[in-house]
């Protein structure tokens, strides 16, 4: 496989598949508006999208261990692409619902399977490189995915929006003809049933946080429950238990809870405070927000030199740390002007992509190669669902604080974001603690 192909092709699909996101982040306000529903109802929009994502990236992760590559892309894309033309027709609530999460369906198939492609078939000494053009790509659609939303929504509505993810049938055929071929091992087998749990874990377990429901949280417990014996009882179960007793793996999952928490609630938010706060229209909010986006692309080829050459650590400590100012900063600069936001989001989307690639090269480097497939589809369901969370919490947080001052709202949500990047940190700490040590006995052991 050529990868100095593939992998740029790959990145400017998911691209497409994220911006997917953060373009209907700017036209919040105008499809609650127009559809009369209230905030924490048009959260689902983007929740939706992220949480079936997130899903949907677990399982063509896992499925790639049964099925080709190819196979698997021509459904994933295909269900995004038609349930985008869907979408261009969609003039309800749920019909935007239902078209949103048809879409992430099969928008997880470009996410999932790109860090298997890399893991596979890039040489470790080329690895953080691909990764981190993948991290780019993702960093630059969640910045310019505002201006293109905001420009597709001023002058075609929000229905325009779902145009640009039918681009996806465009790069499918030249995928198709790229991709290396597969030879499977034919014993292996995709557990169904553990891929139904954990749907169930994610969807039960968003219900309860969203509408704050006793009755959903207990059904999301029994889920768990449930899962938990499947898992003892299967063979080849879909989250694998081996993942579950790393717990070096463990805490990667935590950071990666955690970045995906700050990342979509900061994203989720600054619209807002623009829109309400600063005054200003979908186009100029996406104007706002883009340089981050642009810069974090520019400086996509030296973040993967830097992180193949200095290693990932380095980077996850400086990431963290820029990323914890930056919420602070917001919290403090949110009410003065929109160029706070401008200068935060210039330091915010850099610090974000290189801390993401450091982290997924990090967690493809203490995984087995038999471990690959599921241990990174895991790891991307829970960045994800964290994203989802986080926008459903920061929806519920306003709709809480809707009788008291806005700035005094938008600052509890950023104060409780800057309180999710210390605990990340302090879990990257002892992460590296555990490293060091884990080190250091082995050393020991070999009589060095």
């Amino acid at each position: 496989m050529n990868d100095r192909i593939v992998m740029p092709l790959w990145t400017f699909g998911l691209f497409i598949v994220v911006m997917n996101t953060t373009m209907f982040n700017v036209s919040t306000p105008s499809i609650i508006g127009d559809l009369h529903i209230s905030a924490d109802l048009g959260s689902w929009i983007i929740s939706s999208y992220s949480i079936g994502y997130a899903l949907s990236t677990v399982i063509y992760s896992r499925l790639s261990d049964v099925y080709s590559l190819r196979r698997l892309l021509t459904v994933g894309l295909l269900t995004l692409g038609l349930s985008s033309v869907f979408g261009l027709f969609a003039h309800s609530f749920h019909a935007l619902l239902a078209a949103r999460i048809c879409q992430s369906a099969g928008a997880g198939a470009m996410a999932g399977l790109g860090l298997i492609i890399a893991a596979r078939y890039i040489p470790i000494e080329r690895r953080g490189s691909a990764i981190a053009m993948i991290s780019a790509g993702s960093a630059m659609a969640f910045g310019l995915g505002p201006i293109v939303g905001g420009l597709i929504s001023e002058y075609m509505g929000w229905n325009g929006l779902f145009a640009i993810t039918c681009l996806v049938l465009v790069i499918l055929p030249v995928l198709l003809r790229l991709l290396p071929k597969e030879v499977l091992t034919k014993d292996t087998q995709f557990d169904v049933f553990g891929a139904m749990w954990t749907i169930c874990n994610a969807a039960s377990l968003l219900l309860a946080v969203t509408q704050r429901s006793i009755g959903w949280l207990a059904i999301s417990i029994l889920s768990f429950l449930f899962h938990a014996w499947h898992m003892k009882r299967s063979k080849n179960s879909f989250i694998n238990p081996v993942l579950m007793r790393n717990p070096a793996y463990g805490k990667l999952l935590v950071i990666g809870f955690c970045l995906l928490v700050m990342n979509l609630g900061n994203l989720f938010l600054m619209p807002l405070v623009l829109a309400n706060l600063s005054h200003q229209s979908a186009m100029m909010i996406g104007l706002t927000i883009a340089p981050g986006a642009i810069l974090s692309a520019f400086l996509t080829r030296y973040v993967g030199r830097w992180i193949d050459r200095y290693g990932n650590l380095r980077f996850l400590f400086i990431g963290h740390s820029l990323l914890a100012l930056v919420m602070i900063a917001f919290y403090y600069g949110i009410n003065a002007s929109p160029i706070p936001i401008l200068v935060g989001y210039l330091c915010f989307s850099p610090a974000f992509s290189a801390t993401m690639a450091s982290l997924n090269n990090e967690t493809s480097r203490i995984l087995p190669k038999t471990l690959i497939g599921s241990g990174m589809g895991l790891m991307q369901l829970i960045q994800f669902f964290g994203g989802s969370i986080s926008v459903a919490v920061c929806g519920i947080l306003l709709a809480f604080h809707k009788k008291d001052i806005l700035v005094h709202a938008y600052q509890d949500v950023y104060g409780l974001l800057f309180v999710i990047s210390l605990c990340s940190l302090v879990m990257l700490f002892w992460y590296n603690y555990q490293a060091k040590e884990d080190t250091s006995r082995s050393l020991k052991s070999e009589g060095v």
